[in-house]
């Protein structure tokens, strides 16, 4: 009997080294690619695809795979980073992994290993995929299984299942996030082999069977912007437009060079120092950081507050658009809990349905900067039901 093909995104790094390696142990005919996503200025000391194809190159070889390198620029560009733009010129502020996700690492690379031969594709996420029967909310078997179990015994085939999208077992490295537009038949063709491990294991792997980049230290940001400062970056693409930055009592107390280049909830490089009243005592309140706190469009202004637990940094409702949910059709309106941000613990809320692709959420405790353009991610325990961009909060 033929072995089942399998096709792994190898970015260079050593989860999805381990993740190859995972599958060739238990048997699959493993193959590996390299995405190239971007290549406007491939040369430069700020991305790294050239280091990361020889790490990747060098990690196939020590598995005895074969790796076949693929350009995704193009698709990159015109499916994410595009979008990546225009929400920036908007005053928004975009999440461009999301959308990577959905339209290339899970898109254009899948449609890529269909057309070699494989069953399934690989990476190496911290997150896990689940079937369970269509008729039960009993699991139907492990990720990674062609069979699976129903609630009465029976033999269930996936095809005759749906998918859920689980978080990753290691809570600090959990990725469920950045794949909450995942579909069912995107999750049906997936595996996440390191999903069932802490990150402290897949490095001990790694390093036990030799892989070359076993220390490697994680990649963070977006490769097309690297380690450069953000807002050079965008001035390639954005162009500035000053005008005032205002407190909440309207004293101008600087000025912004364009409201796309801030966020909500910045405290760094805002150009403005702390107000001091006069005989104000040194260490006093008028000596708190400021932030990011409103972005308003209409008259070009920045406001920002003193202090992280200012009022208007905090929301208690949010709406979102943009729907996506994994199993195809909206959750029904109950207490859930959310994420408006990567690096966050759930937040207990209660959905409320919206029209078309929109819906709202209502928080137990205040949320902190919650950032139009950014992604509320809704999750029933350890399962992601997918999410939607909030275009507001109050």
């Amino acid at each position: 009997m033929a072995k089942q093909r399998v096709v792994v995104g190898l970015s260079g790094g050593v989860d999805s080294a381990v993740s190859a390696h995972l599958l060739k142990q238990q048997g699959y005919d493993v193959v590996g690619i390299f995405m190239k996503n971007w290549e406007d200025d491939d040369d430069s000391e700020y991305c790294s695809s050239n280091v990361d194809f020889v790490d990747a190159a060098s990690v196939a070889d020590v598995l005895g795979i074969e790796i076949e390198h693929v350009n995704f620029a193009a698709e990159y560009k015109d499916r994410v980073f595009a979008e990546f733009l225009r929400e920036y010129q908007g005053g928004r502020t975009p999440n461009p992994d999301v959308l990577c996700n959905a339209e290339i690492k899970f898109k254009a690379f899948l449609d890529h290993a269909m057309r070699l031969g494989a069953q399934k594709i690989a990476t190496g996420h911290y997150a896990r995929v689940r079937c369970v029967a269509a008729d039960t909310s009993e699991p139907a078997g492990r990720e990674g299984t062609s069979h699976a179990t129903a609630r009465d015994g029976a033999r269930v085939r996936e095809s005759e299942g749906r998918f859920e999208l689980l978080k990753g077992l290691d809570p600090s490295k959990d990725q469920s996030y950045f794949l909450h537009r995942l579909n069912q038949a995107q999750l049906s063709k997936t595996l996440f082999p390191v999903g069932e491990l802490h990150k402290t294991e897949v490095r001990r792997i790694a390093a036990e069977i030799g892989l070359p980049n076993a220390k490697k230290k994680d990649s963070t940001g977006i490769c097309f912007i690297g380690e450069r400062p953000f807002r050079d970056f965008l001035n390639r693409y954005i162009a500035k437009e000053p005008g005032p930055v205002k407190d909440e009592r309207g004293r101008t107390l600087g000025e912004h060079q364009g409201l796309s280049f801030y966020t909500l909830g910045q405290r760094q490089g805002l150009g403005i120092g702390g107000i001091k009243a006069r005989g104000a005592q040194k260490g006093g309140g008028e000596h708190a950081p400021w932030f990011v706190a409103r972005k308003d469009i209409e008259h070009n202004t920045l406001w920002v507050v003193q202090g992280h637990d200012h009022p208007w940094l905090q929301s208690h409702t949010l709406q979102a658009d943009d729907a996506s949910w994994i199993s195809g059709a909206a959750p029904l309106p109950r207490a859930l809990a959310a994420k408006t941000r990567y690096r966050q613990a759930d937040a207990a809320c209660t959905l409320a349905a919206g029209a078309g692709q929109a819906f709202g959420l209502s928080f137990a405790e205040a949320q902190w900067a919650v950032t139009p353009g950014q992604s509320a991610v809704l999750y029933d325990g350890e399962v992601c039901l997918g999410g939607g961009v909030i275009a507001s909060s109050r």
